[in-house]
């Protein structure tokens, strides 16, 4: 719809910048201008200022610039004319139509806003009819309670052809509205239409302004599909919103926290869990819903089940989202346990379960680098190369070139460092030493209890051949531990591979036991390193690890190998922050610090010793 200047004028006078600008940040006068804290950033010293006289807003932190227009599209995420109707609406203004076609238009969306409306109140009437009684059941098994259900205004459409046609005919809703609002369904055969909804739980999608504008509808009992949505329609196009957008935006700007997952039930249990999340309608998420989602925060987290299907959706929305990367905007991805969707995690666990599998979120580049480099054979030098050129290929797909090229040097670096060394279980462990300071790779060297930490046969190779090696012959013990055996820390680039390796054989159901595990893991070319871990030559040192140990040891070992491994790496890192406060500061306080932290980290290792030989007789 285009507007005149002297409309947009008339609009920008009357809506007032800085009292707008006010509901939202609290503002200081100082002389003719304003300032307070950004409301598009973090900042703890206001750089955002707002000037009335000239009628536009700026921030010296991250350079948000615009009129009270642009200020009403960035905070509320509208577009243009929606923010131009929303401030039309509230100064007194009416909309003006510039052709009898808008004009047409814009009659036609208010009579289906309408309609949709009515609509989403008569399933909330029939959900707490005795129609509904089945629905309800259905939802407090759920576990939603009274207020989750009106939060979301959930309802009901009971199985009826005609259930809902006959209540909303009538009154202005004729049989054309209800089809266009994509309620009805008119066979091609000649025959009358029918409900499209019918015996379904009703979940009414929202759109930014917090209208209902289409229906989801969750079949109870059998029957196919198990979902069904809206078609598109003039208010709804599935590849533009999202699940859940007026319910979480508020909080997810506050927290700059942002969940994308797959379902209904999986956004509104971790809303009600405080936890900001939204969900494509349907299908993979869109470039146009991801670009939506990036208004809102910078790094939203995907995060999908830890099945065959999510492993996929993971990979779709990566492959999608890459070309669009921008500075400072990308995603970062979560797997659930096998088994496991957010709904089910949030139910048995927590928001705090949800919060820290949120923490160990992975970036775009690690599942980028995986998606091109996972079980690819690199034991030649043309091998290597067409590791090489396919990352380099994904990598010239990113639109934005100073994005591009961060993005090339990081893969050359990593190149670089799994091309370094392959031994077949030992695997690169020069980041662990890289990140430690002059004086503690000395200490590595001379120490000869600390000397063992990062080098390469070291007890934190151990640990880590000992973590992989105890789930190769136990797989079953990802029931357990999958989310904490996907967060452990692996300096080894090849055994950090094999373990995601695992992970997504797991999630693909091909690890019913270690034969399994162990086939699917050959065909992903990772035999030869299975081989050297669990095989007749396999050097584990832990008896908790191999194949003749009980659930029980098995179980305990690893519990106790990763809670060492996380203990004694957290020392080293302390160990070395206590070396750089001694360097800079050579007190007697920080000299006793960094003994004290030296001797339990001794004490710590001495412990390790004694673990490798859990469950020996």
């Amino acid at each position: 719809m285009a507007f005149t200047d002297r409309f947009l004028d008339e609009i920008r006078a009357r809506a007032g910048l800085a009292e707008r600008i006010a509901r939202k940040v609290k503002l200081t006068k100082r002389g003719r201008e304003y300032s307070g804290l950004c409301p598009f950033h973090n900042e703890k010293t206001p750089s955002f200022t707002v000037n009335e006289d000239k009628g536009f807003f700026h921030c010296f932190g991250c350079g948000a610039h615009g009129d009270v227009i642009g200020f009403v599209m960035q905070t509320e995420n509208l577009s243009f004319p929606e923010a131009v109707e929303r401030l039309a609406d509230e100064v007194g203004l009416q909309v003006p139509a510039s052709s009898p076609e808008e004009r047409a238009r814009a009659e036609q969306a208010v009579s289906l806003y309408a309609v949709t409306e009515k609509a989403c109140a008569w399933f909330e009437s029939e959900l707490k009819s005795p129609r509904g009684e089945a629905a309800r059941a259905y939802l407090a098994g759920r576990g939603l309670d009274e207020d989750t259900i009106a939060r979301f205004r959930i309802g009901y459409a009971p199985d009826s052809r005609h259930g809902l046609k006959t209540a909303l005919s009538g009154n202005g809703v004729t049989e054309s509205l209800l089809v266009t609002a994509g309620l009805l369904i008119v066979p091609e055969d000649g025959r009358a239409s029918y409900d499209r909804f019918r015996g379904r739980v009703i979940f009414p999608i929202f759109d930014r302004r917090g209208r209902a504008v289409a229906f989801g509808g969750r079949i109870l009992g059998d029957g196919t599909p198990k979902y069904l949505n809206s078609p598109d329609t003039p208010l709804f196009q599935k590849g533009q919103l999202v699940y859940g957008w007026s319910h979480a935006l508020q909080k997810a700007r506050e927290t700059d926290t942002l969940v994308v997952t797959e379902g209904y039930m999986d956004v509104i249990a971790l809303i009600r869990a405080g936890i900001p999340a939204m969900a494509p309608l349907g299908t993979a998420l869109t470039e146009s819903q991801m670009l939506a989602l990036w208004r809102v925060v910078a790094e939203p987290v995907l995060a999908f089940d830890g099945d065959a299907a999510g492993a996929r959706a993971a990979s779709r929305a990566a492959e999608r989202a890459f070309p669009l990367l921008a500075p400072g905007k990308s995603f970062r991805f979560v797997t659930l346990p096998r088994g496991e969707d957010p709904d089910s995690l949030v139910r048995a666990r927590g928001a705090r379960g949800m919060e820290s599998l949120i923490a160990t979120a992975r970036p775009m580049a690690d599942v980028i680098w995986d998606l091109e480099t996972r079980g690819r054979a690199v034991d030649t030098p043309e091998r290597r190369a067409l590791v090489e050129k396919s990352l380099m290929a994904r990598v010239r797909a990113i639109a934005d070139k100073q994005v591009q090229e961060y993005y090339v040097r990081d893969f050359r670096r990593r190149l670089r460092e799994a091309f370094a060394d392959f031994s077949p279980v030992a695997g690169a462990r020069r980041r662990a030493v890289a990140a430690t300071g002059p004086e503690s790779r000395r200490r590595l060297a001379s120490d000869p209890l600390i000397g063992k930490i990062g080098t390469e046969d070291g007890l934190a190779d151990a640990r880590e051949r000992e973590l992989v090696a105890t789930v190769l012959n136990h797989p079953d013990l990802l029931d357990d531990v999958a989310e904490e055996f996907a967060a452990a820390e692996i300096g080894s680039h090849e055994l950090n591979s094999l373990r995601q390796a695992i992970v997504e054989a797991a999630a693909m159901g091909e690890a019913a036991d270690a034969e399994e595990l162990a086939k699917s893991l050959g065909a992903r070319g990772f035999g030869r390193l299975v081989e050297a871990l669990v095989g007749p030559r396999g050097k584990v040192l832990g008896s908790f690890a191999r194949a003749g140990a009980t659930r029980d040891d098995a179980l305990t070992g690893f519990r106790h190998a990763l809670d060492l491994h996380h203990r004694v790496g957290g020392g080293t890192a302390e160990l070395d922050a206590c070396e750089s406060a001694f360097a800079e500061d050579p007190s007697e306080e920080n000299w006793a610090r960094l003994q004290a932290v030296k001797a339990h980290l001794q004490a710590q290792l001495a412990h390790e010793g004694r673990l490798l030989d859990f469950g020996t007789g």
